[in-house]
């Protein structure tokens, strides 16, 4: 077995990091994918640095710290801007998994399936990554590269996801399709912030996740609802060309064809909830 590691600030925790470690914090993807085999990597515990942990509002929005629980997102006293995060946040496994698991660790799993990225993308959320050398920010569009892949180089952590406010007043949301309502990975999802000025659709961000080796934000559709009427007319704007950006793919929980006519139902059904 490899050596454990549980550092108690951020400056220890990057002084690890100068050699390989896999970095765990709520462990609720390291676990389940090592049953059965022996931990022979270096691993660096990071639950327990207080300054990655919780969520504050700063001048130009907020920060989510690398290891705020699902549960504690959930449980936050946010904007509605955060509905569709919050959505999202309690379909991440059940309760245990929602109190363990950490906003950073989903999107630094990097599954295609990670439900977090969808609401997290449409909140145009920012990557804070930290080493010895300094700090840089990175769109989290950018920071995943690939299924399991992400733009983190060597020696370096993430330590918040920043989300910018919005000029106007906004509604989000976040559906998700599975084969059973809870405790299962999804086979498409959605979600969507909408910014209104004047009852119509003043910004629009929207992006799916399971039908592509990363999540996608849709420019063509998202530019079709921009000063579009606020009303459940939005609906109707989704069309089958505003998908191009996606790939699904044939798997066990559906193919690429059920997928395809699956998305279109799942973001025909969120632009309509978010009007009161």
């Amino acid at each position: 077995m490899g050596d454990y590691l549980r550092p108690r600030d951020l400056d220890e925790a990057l002084q690890a990091l100068t050699r390989p470690c896999t970095v765990l914090a709520g462990g609720t993807d390291f676990y389940p994918a090592r049953v059965g085999r022996s931990v022979t990597e270096d691993v660096l515990d990071i639950a327990g640095i207080a300054a990655l942990r919780g969520i504050s509002e700063t001048p130009t929005g907020w920060r989510l710290g690398a290891t705020t629980t699902w549960s504690e997102l959930v449980e936050a006293e946010l904007p509605s801007l955060f509905d569709g995060l919050k959505q999202a946040g309690r379909e991440v496994g059940g309760r245990q998994i929602q109190n363990a698991g950490t906003l950073a660790g989903n999107i630094c799993n990097a599954s295609p399936a990670a439900d977090g990225v969808p609401p997290l993308l449409a909140l145009d959320a920012e990557v804070e990554i930290t080493s010895l050398a300094g700090n840089r920010s990175l769109a989290l569009a950018a920071f995943i590269t690939g299924v399991r892949k992400t733009a983190l180089r060597p020696g370096e952590l993430v330590t918040a996801i920043h989300v910018p406010r919005t000029q106007h007043a906004a509604r989000a949301g976040f559906v998700k399709l599975g084969a059973r309502r809870y405790l299962v990975i999804s086979i498409a999802m959605a979600s969507a912030v909408l910014e209104v000025a004047d009852g119509k659709v003043a910004a629009a961000r929207v992006a799916v996740g399971a039908c592509s080796p990363v999540a996608q934000r849709l420019p063509a559709l998202e530019a079709a609802l921009i000063g579009m009427a606020f009303d459940k007319s939005l609906s109707n704007r989704v069309e089958a060309t505003h998908l191009a950006p996606l790939s699904p793919i044939d798997d066990v929980r559906g193919s690429a064809a059920y997928r395809s006519e699956a998305v279109l139902t799942l973001l025909r059904r969120l632009l309509s909830g978010l009007v009161p």
